[in-house]
């Protein structure tokens, strides 16, 4: 009988540093956490901002990497060609669904329209009871604090019901995300 797999854990993050310097701490921190734990790193395959930070660091520590990138990003965002494995889709769509379909769980760490975008796809999908996957956001320093307040208010104005808050878990650390992904990873 043969081993289970280690869980998969996506990061979706920026691909710009962002303006504080806890982004890229924390990006560094996810990927050696992952690494320590033995668990694959599946992210966006780029080689800039949040993205790269994540991925160097869970490499360095000796993570399993998992890329996934849009042709038309591969200059853009520098696709990271020496990752573990590596896959370019034909568009952005096709990227969130591989980088879905070969994870256990998913992690936003902070980031712009692409990772708001790609949030709130896994959320309504996890929503609509398409998938029961932990959905886990990094709030550092108070990131996601409008985030989750837009979301309250939307549960607040009868557009969704509670599943929609329901369906993420917000912690502040990179300490909380272990302990939290080890609760619902298993």
């Amino acid at each position: 009988m043969s081993a289970k797999p280690a869980p998969s854990v996506c990061v979706f993050c920026g691909s710009r540093p962002g303006l504080r310097p806890a982004y890229a701490k924390d990006a560094r921190a996810t990927g050696e956490m992952l690494a320590a734990r033995g668990w694959r790193l599946v992210y966006g395959a780029g080689d800039v901002g949040l993205m790269g930070e994540v991925a160097r660091a869970a490499q360095a520590a000796g993570a399993e990497t998992f890329g996934v990138i849009p042709e038309h990003l591969f200059k853009l965002e520098v696709g990271k060609r020496d990752l573990t494995t590596f896959v370019v889709t034909e568009n952005m769509h096709e990227r969130k669904k591989v980088m879905f379909m070969n994870s256990d769980a998913i992690v936003v760490l902070p980031g712009g329209a692409g990772s708001l975008d790609e949030f709130y796809e896994v959320l309504t999908w996890r929503q609509l009871g398409l998938h029961a996957k932990p959905i886990l956001l990094l709030n550092t320093e108070g990131y996601w604090d409008p985030l989750l307040a837009l979301n309250a208010h939307v549960v607040a104005e009868g557009f969704a019901g509670a599943s929609l808050l329901d369906g993420v878990m917000t912690v502040a650390t990179v300490a909380d995300l272990e302990a939290a992904l080890e609760t619902a990873l298993g």
